[in-house]
């Protein structure tokens, strides 16, 4: 049996792809330090005899006794809300964290994929955007703590693959969606869906007019299986390309929760990007990979999640 590690495992894409990496029939081994992270998302897991949980702080010395196959570096603040309140932590994360996975992945001569992200392109100049696009990226701003941390951890992984001859694998991870986000997460679709939900106004940052590009979590995870398992060393963005201005986003959940809650502008975040689109041809071409879900479909089981959190 194939042993993976998950750091970040007890967070919204760790604990889906805990769940994955299970169902491919393999030990996991679930790496968390709690800060974002929750044991709820991996609560039905207790009990699993290939499933172990360690609360841990990757930015320290890991230990991890016997083979491992597989790492999937996940922890890291993610949303903006979390790394603007958590800077350090988050750089930290992304710099020392990495280095210290490396070493666990080059001690136990695994194959290491990186979660990296769509924000090491910055405010884009480039549309949509393709991997050998280097971004336009404030390293000062509030936002460089994150970008920077991900663009330093994706520097890391190619120096441990070229010098150590590490099996690397890099995913620019654009925004995704769905069951197991926080709903204090501060990204838009959570935000949305909690204030439609409990008829609070609905906080759309400047205009409206920025676009995201919204993937969800079942895709994400299947983009993300399948870049692990495939032969590519290099970044590959796991995205849908579908984009849509984030106001049209707040009206879709407004009507899809039936919400009488109304829109408010309020002003835009430093450095926040005007658009985010991923070309994912390379995704089809190297991993055989696209997007199959529906917005509204992914949107509804969102939801659904949410509707299911108030009830507990």
């Amino acid at each position: 049996m194939e042993t993976a590690v998950v750091t970040g495992g007890a967070g919204f894409l760790g604990s889906h792809l805990c769940d994955k990496l299970l169902q491919e029939g393999m030990k996991v081994i679930c790496i968390d330090n709690l800060i974002t992270g929750n044991t709820d998302n991996i609560a039905h897991l207790a009990g699993n005899k290939n499933f172990e949980f360690i609360k841990h702080d990757v930015t320290n010395y890991i230990f991890i006794p016997g083979k491992v196959n597989f790492i999937l570096h996940f922890a890291s603040p993610a949303s903006p809300v979390d790394y603007l309140q958590l800077p350090i932590q988050t750089l930290k994360v992304g710099s020392l964290g990495t280095h210290k996975v490396l070493g666990l992945a080059k001690e136990k001569k695994a194959r290491i994929l990186l979660a990296s992200t769509s924000e090491v392109y910055g405010d884009p100049e480039i549309h949509p955007q393709p991997e050998d696009y280097w971004g336009n990226v404030n390293p000062i701003g509030p936002r460089g703590v994150y970008d920077e941390a991900k663009r330093f951890a994706e520097a890391l992984t190619m120096a441990y693959h070229r010098y150590h001859g590490l099996e690397t694998r890099i995913a620019r991870i654009f925004n995704t969606f769905g069951p197991k986000m926080r709903p204090n997460d501060g990204r838009a679709i959570p935000n949305f869906i909690m204030q439609a939900l409990k008829g609070e106004p609905i906080t759309v940052y400047g205009d409206g007019s920025q676009t995201r590009s919204f993937c969800y979590i079942s895709d994400q995870i299947e983009g993300l299986y399948k870049l692990l398992m495939s032969g590519e060393n290099e970044p590959v963005n796991i995205g849908n390309p579908e984009e849509i201005p984030v106001l049209e986003i707040a009206k879709e959940i407004i009507k899809l929760t039936k919400s009488t809650s109304k829109i408010v502008f309020e002003e835009l975040p430093v450095n926040d990007p005007k658009v985010r689109q991923p070309d994912i041809k390379k995704a089809g071409e190297k991993l055989g990979w696209q997007p199959v879900v529906q917005r509204e479909d992914g949107l509804l089981s969102t939801i659904e999640y949410f509707k299911s959190l108030s009830l507990r």
